[in-house]
Parts: structure tokens; C-alpha cells; sequence
């Protein structure tokens, strides 16, 4: 990606023998969330969904380096609100199983969306990092497929999953 950041990794215990080892990339001047609280709400995500020994990248960027990773990779002009690189995919993608991929997430227009939609702008985060871990696990949303609804399913359990979650932990 274009610019660097500052990543860090830890490696999170969250069982016997499990490690998930968990890359926080904020690229993002104004970000206002630290790397330990999307670190957490990554191993939140990873745990409810049955990977707790996975590895994965969440990378907090601005619109403008949204918009040039949506244009080079997607070929779309302008921001989105999150792109999933998956490394499961393509020639090698089964040398390392436990390697989901990056979630790029734009924090302003995380921000832009809570606001529309009257939430928190974290619920928000948490939604996004959840629909971007659910691609890179394979998950699609083409409308009115049925792996389109299991996919909405899947976020709605976690949106409650995280939920509970952020009002247990500061």
C-alpha cells in the first residue's frame, strides 16, 4: 500500500495452544482510536467467528488513500468504506491457512456513516471490520443470493456479539 504507517503486531491468547497474531496499521492523522482497541475488537471479531488462532491486518486509513487503493485495486473512483485483501485466494493461498488477509478500513467515511446512520462511530468501525473479516473468510453479498443472507446473518450475530462486548470493556 502507498503510505506508510506505523504497524504493530501482538499476539493475543485466547485459549490453550491459540495465538492469534493481530497487524494494527493507523495510517489515519486524526484516527481517535488507539491500536489496542482495534486489536481487541479484531480478536473479538476473530473469536466469534470460530478463527481464534488467526492472523489478520486492519489497516485505519483517510478517504484519500481509500480512494486510491479503490481505484487501483477495484478499478472504482472515490472512497469506500472498506476493502478486504485476502490472502486465502489465488496460487499460495494455502501454504500459510491460519493468514486471513488485510481489512483497510476508511475511518472518515466510518465516521460519515455513524453520523447518517445515528450510531457511534465505533459500532460503525466494529461493522466494517466485521464485513471485511467475513470476505476474507469467503463470505460474498451478491443481492438476493442466498450467500448474501447468511452473510447479513453472520454481521447481525456479531453486531450483537460486539454489542455486548463494548459495553463490558472500556
Amino acid at each position: 500500500m502507498a503510505r506508510g504507517g506505523r504497524a504493530t503486531s501482538q499476539g493475543v491468547q485466547t485459549g490453550p495452544g491459540d495465538t492469534m497474531q493481530i497487524w494494527i496499521d493507523i495510517r489515519h492523522k486524526e484516527a481517535g482510536v488507539s491500536e489496542d482497541r482495534v486489536r481487541r475488537l479484531a480478536s473479538c471479531v476473530l473469536e466469534g467467528l470460530g478463527h481464534p488462532e488467526a492472523e489478520l491486518s486492519v489497516v485505519l486509513v483517510d478517504d484519500e488513500e481509500m480512494a486510491g487503493l479503490n481505484l487501483q485495486y477495484l478499478g472504482k473512483g472515490g472512497p469506500t468504506n472498506v476493502i478486504a485483501f485476502s490472502m486465502r485466494e489465488g496460487e499460495g493461498g494455502h501454504i500459510s491457512p491460519h493468514l486471513l488477509g488485510d481489512v483497510v478500513i476508511s475511518l472518515d467515511t466510518a465516521r460519515r456513516e455513524a453520523r447518517e446512520a445515528g450510531i457511534p462511530w465505533e459500532e460503525r468501525l466494529g461493522a466494517l471490520l466485521v464485513h471485511g473479516v467475513l470476505h476474507l473468510l469467503g463470505h460474498d453479498h451478491e443481492p438476493g443470493t442466498l450467500e448474501a443472507r447468511r452473510m447479513e446473518a453472520e454481521e447481525k450475530r456479531l453486531a450483537a456479539l460486539l454489542k455486548g462486548w463494548s459495553e463490558e470493556r472500556p
